[in-house]
């Protein structure tokens, strides 16, 4: 850990009518890249404003090293009594100088001259981006960055973030933003605080660390203590994390999409079976779409099958809107035609979550203001519902008004999903929320039974939910690619290297024979990869049968000895466990990949 320029000794500070966290002691390092992750309403913005000295604490002491900048980007920049994005930009007495802003929102996209009443949240973002990056800070407080951004501007943050030689704290949903930078969490966790010197990548497993001695102690105590202890810390998806049955589902999926395309990614269908040809629920042939001379989709022929996850990729301007228009109907084509089928009932989730007004109660929005809701046929009452969707149950009387702008966004979710449909239309649906929340979406579109269109900037969650990837570079062209985002990137990436590959064919130098692709798994791979869900199943079992043991609170003081000789045995089981799925969910990218 590098020397501290900003701390916090026990820290506190009362929320209502109780300390929203106390005791807490936190250290910021010259260099650190830290992860700041906990669930919605945890406080992580109330911690970040605290260290920015933007508000004060009911307890504790902060230092911090004189002479230190600390700048804080927040997750919704106010722009009220500012005329125009770059008044806001240039603002105060500490402003950056106009040219470092200009410089950086040339590269992130953004006209500083656009009137900031009318801006966009996404430009007003961007504004406040470069606003905070050009005031060269030496510690950088970032709430949510990749809330609201296009590709280009994220990877443009993942770059002058690599590069920065100050120290900086994020908050962000985006796992794969986290995974790349940072360097060392912090959990915030039940009005506690752990630090550990790993970056994002490792916080799964530490979680599960903690969370396996959590209900290993809670077991000493009482088995209901356990369960609930389980729950808080871990929430309802996380059984779900890992869950094979999904990740097979998805494998399947893309196997099926990429059997059913032709070489250049347009779908092959008109040659299918009767069977295929039933499941088409939109059909899309040489359509074309212009704004006056820009053809920003052209000559376009695709065909979504019943059960699709399409995820829409590509920058800000590219046409992703328009071609989800295009396929949902709200927009005609110049040429060309889609045809949809009859039955098609969609539920559209937009990002203005339009729904969604203050006055209104939770009860209002999700229940019209009772006590039971049809959730796709099945009677549910709302109390249980909450907690599907990892709501107290209290919190049915509170207004929306007081709910975070990611529990406003689940509400929203278990609201639509409730409604009898079969094509989802989400609309960067992963904006505020926590991963949680992330982990309970893509569990619900895994079980949805309809088709799914996707528009999201978000690359871990479309390589965890879709089958087919259309992606968008702002030419027109549409590439069609059977996978996720990284199945996308590397095509991108193969077809840069094709472009290169006549220059480098120029050389006197003869080239290296290149290896021989591998076509299928070796036979120890492909029989891990056929055994290892039964051998798993075998550990869930083994696992189950242990804790219901372990349920009898009366266990430990009677029998001690079997009692640390079953926590033995499902400590081990776990680990195997572990490493059983990760061995086969390496063998299925392996499969997939071939």
């Amino acid at each position: 850990m590098s020397a501290p320029i900003l701390a916090y000794e026990g820290l506190g500070l009362v929320q209502g009518s109780g300390w929203l966290f106390r005791g807490l002691d936190i250290t910021i390092g010259q260099r650190d890249r830290l992860a700041l992750i906990g669930r919605n309403g945890a406080g992580k913005t109330t911690l970040l404003k605290l260290l920015a000295g933007q508000i004060d604490a009911d307890e504790g002491r902060r230092t911090i090293v004189p002479g230190t900048k600390v700048v804080m980007l927040e997750q919704e920049p106010a722009m009220t009594g500012f005329a125009t994005l770059r008044d806001f930009a240039l603002k105060g007495e500490d402003a950056p100088p106009a040219y470092r802003v200009e410089a950086i929102a040339g590269q992130i996209g953004i006209d500083l001259d656009r009137e900031a009443a009318t801006a966009s949240g996404g430009e007003r973002r961007r504004t406040a981006i470069a606003r905070a990056l050009a005031m060269e800070p030496d510690i950088l407080l970032l709430d949510e960055p990749t809330n609201h951004l296009d590709i280009s501007a994220i990877e443009y943050i993942e770059g002058w973030l690599g590069r920065f030689n100050g120290a900086f704290v994020v908050i962000s949903h985006d796992r794969t933003f986290l995974t790349r930078l940072t360097k060392q969490t912090l959990w915030l966790d039940r009005g506690a605080i752990r630090r550990r010197e790993i970056g994002f990548g490792g916080f799964e497993a530490w979680t599960e660390q903690v969370a396996d001695e959590e209900a290993r102690n809670a077991a000493r105590l009482d088995a209901k203590l356990k369960i609930e202890e389980h729950w808080m810390l871990r929430g309802v998806t996380a059984r779900r994390r890992r869950n094979q049955g999904r990740l097979t589902k998805l494998v399947e999926m893309r196997a099926t999409r990429r059997a059913m395309m032709g070489p250049q990614g347009t779908a092959a269908l008109a040659t299918a079976s009767d069977d295929s040809k039933t499941r088409i629920v939109i059909d899309a042939e040489h359509v074309t779409k212009r704004f006056g001379d820009r053809a920003v989709i052209r000559d376009f022929t695709f065909r979504v099958a019943r059960g699709d996850r399409i995820g829409l990729v590509g920058p800000n301007g590219a046409g992703k809107s328009t071609l989800l228009k295009l396929l949902t109907g709200d927009l005609a084509p110049d040429e060309g035609q889609v045809k949809r089928a009859q039955t098609l009932n969609a539920v559209v989730i937009d990002q203005q979550r339009s729904l969604m007004a203050p006055e209104k109660r939770v009860r209002d929005v999700l229940t019209d203001g009772n006590d039971w809701i049809d959730v796709l046929g099945v009677r549910k009452h709302i109390s249980g519902y909450l907690k599907e969707f990892l709501f107290d149950p209290a919190v049915a009387e509170a207004k929306i008004g007081a709910l975070s702008g990611g529990e406003r966004s689940r509400l929203l979710l278990a609201r639509e999903f409730a409604r009898p449909s079969n094509l989802l239309v989400l609309d960067e649906p992963t904006n505020d929320l926590d991963m949680e929340t992330l982990d309970l979406l893509q569990e619900v579109i895994a079980d949805y039974d309809g088709t799914v269109l996707i528009v999201s900037h978000d690359r871990d969650f479309l390589d965890r939910t879709v089958t087919v990837t259309l992606g968008l570079d702002g030419s027109g062209t549409v590439d069609v690619v059977a996978g996720g985002y990284a199945d996308w990137e590397a095509k991108r990436a193969a077809a840069v290297q094709a472009k290169r590959a006549p220059t480098a064919a120029k050389s006197d130098a003869p080239a290296p024979a290149a290896p021989k692709p591998k076509v299928k798994l070796s036979y120890k791979d492909q029989r891990d990869l056929d055994l290892l869900p039964k051998e798993i199943e075998k550990l869930e079992a083994a696992i189950a049968r242990d804790e219901a043991a372990l349920a009898d609170p009366n266990l430990f003081t009677r029998d001690p000895k079997t009692f640390d000789a079953l926590m033995k045995a499902i400590e081990t089981a776990r680990t195997k466990k572990d490493a059983a799925e990760m061995r086969w969910l390496e063998l299925a990218e392996m499969a997939e990949g071939l």
